[in-house]
């Protein structure tokens, strides 16, 4: 029924513990990913039966399945924490797919493990059908990203400000090997464990480093490349991580733990949401500079095994982060042309760029909404974007600018083709996941959520009958701040 192939495992004993998930008293199926599911070559039969809930749910253990928490520390909002690791996951074991690529099955929710420092390892309703409903938008909208395979409820209630229904959410990820999992070991002086980790790594998601001349070098600048094409992705889209501590980075270029996670609505580089993060660390325009910062933590672990002499690895692990820079300007202002229906980026296309950015901060323009209805300017109809300006005459003024460097012979139908391609019409919206997790918390009324899974499936896509989903809060209904959940 299910066939695990657990190389993490096979590591040390020193970089997991093993651990069986919490029992719980009444577990349920709150959403089953039935596509995820068959992409995985899993029986959807046998996982909606009560064999497989009780897999699902970390029940019943299956054959070949060998539970473990992983170890990892961490910088946490910049304070190094030397031991941290899996407190409330536990990975049940890996499956690889029909198509050959292997993957993670990680129950988060599943109770203490021996990393769980005095919390209760467990989960609430809420921070489960977020994390299950972004994750899954953020696959939609083309984002590399942790994907959820099922959401459960418990059977019981957890304490956190309030008693609130008890959950879990069945986690899918290329590994769960974070810059920390390096920082674990490289805190102990344990060069032998680096690099077997970083081997692993190499053979589990870059494997052409493996023939490099110098593969760990060739580590380091593929992980590099990955996360500044991830962070662009995520600025492309308004996306707001909240947590971007070193523990929460994937070595694998994935966006993994959705905790205060938020998407942004009016345009401000300073947007927080993350009610933990007080000096606005991880804010929306911070993204980029945190990334580079925790990739300069992993290239601290590396240097024992980027050259024998420390000077030389300095040097090496220097020019490897040097190309972070470029690479995210490059993907970025690339992804924001294809946003504006350019082919290419110029150079007056950044300062372009700026210009309407700044606008938008000005006159409170909300982001999506901005970039969608500049697709119907693309064949002349301006009222729309012009509208959600305070100021309509700084979009004109700009406008003129654009429509000049508008040039190739695209007819504008195609291009707002190509710009609907690129510029999503629906979003995750803070006021509208908070709506969908009242629903679910305080009424048991799970159908807000199903509706909002279906009309993210298709976040490119008009969809007249779930419109008002494109609406950007009023001001009563402004979400000033998200949570975590632990």
């Amino acid at each position: 029924m299910l066939s695990f192939d657990n190389s993490y495992a096979r590591l040390p004993a020193r970089f997991y513990e093993p651990v069986l998930p919490a029992r719980f008293p009444a577990p349920a199926l709150i959403r089953l990913n039935h596509q995820l599911a068959s992409e995985m070559g899993l029986d959807l039969d046998w996982l909606q039966s009560p064999a497989g809930i009780g897999f699902l749910s970390g029940q019943h253990i299956a054959e070949g399945s060998e539970p473990v928490a992983l170890a990892y520390a961490g910088h946490q909002f910049g304070n190094f924490v030397p031991q941290l690791g899996d407190g409330r996951a536990v990975l049940l074991g890996e499956i690889i797919a029909p198509d050959g690529q292997r993957r993670d099955i990680q129950l988060k929710g599943a109770g203490r493990t021996p990393f769980s420092r005095g919390g209760d390892g467990r989960a609430a309703l809420g921070p489960v059908l977020r994390e299950y409903l972004v994750s899954e938008a953020m696959a939609a909208l083309g984002i590399s990203t942790t994907r959820a395979l099922a959401a459960l409820l418990t059977g019981d209630s957890i304490r956190r400000e309030t008693m609130l229904p008890g959950a879990a959410i069945l986690r899918v990820a290329s590994s769960h090997i974070r810059v920390g999992t390096f920082q674990f070991f490289a805190a102990r002086g344990d060069v032998d464990a680096i690099r077997l980790l970083a081997d692993h790594v190499i053979a589990r998601h870059y494997p052409a480093a493996a023939g490099a001349q110098r593969p760990y070098r060739a580590l380091l600048d593929q992980v590099i490349a990955a996360q500044a094409d991830l962070v662009a992705g995520w600025l492309l889209v308004g996306f707001i991580h909240g947590v971007m501590n070193t523990d929460n980075m994937s070595v694998a270029g994935e966006t993994i733990d959705y905790g205060p996670c938020a998407f942004m609505d009016i345009y401000d580089p300073a947007t927080v949401f993350s009610s933990i993060d007080e000096n606005g660390r991880y804010a929306y325009g911070n993204q980029p500079t945190i990334a580079q910062w925790n990739l300069t933590r992993l290239a601290e672990t590396l240097l024992p095994l980027l050259a024998e002499d420390e000077d030389a690895a300095i040097d090496e692990a220097q020019e490897a982060l040097a190309a972070f820079g470029p690479r995210f300007e490059q993907a970025y202002h690339g992804g924001l042309a294809r946003k504006l229906g350019l082919d290419d980026v110029l150079p007056g296309d950044v300062d372009l760029v700026s210009t309407i950015l700044k606008a938008m901060t000005a006159n409170q323009v909300d982001f999506t909404l901005f970039f969608r209805k500049l697709c119907l300017a693309a064949e002349g109809e301006d009222e729309p974007v012009r509208s959600l300006f305070i100021d309509p005459t700084m979009f004109d003024a700009w406008a003129v600018r654009w429509r000049e460097r508008l040039t190739d012979a695209q007819r504008p139908a195609a291009r707002r083709a190509a710009m609907e391609a690129v510029n999503p019409a629906f979003i995750p919206r803070n006021h509208r996941v908070e709506a969908m997790i009242r629903a679910a918390v305080d009424d048991q009324d799970f159908g807000p959520f199903e509706e909002m899974l279906e009309l993210l499936a298709r976040p490119y896509d008009d969809q007249p009958a779930l419109a008002h989903y494109a609406q950007p809060p009023r001001p009563n209904e402004r979400v000033m701040a998200t949570y975590c959940g632990t």
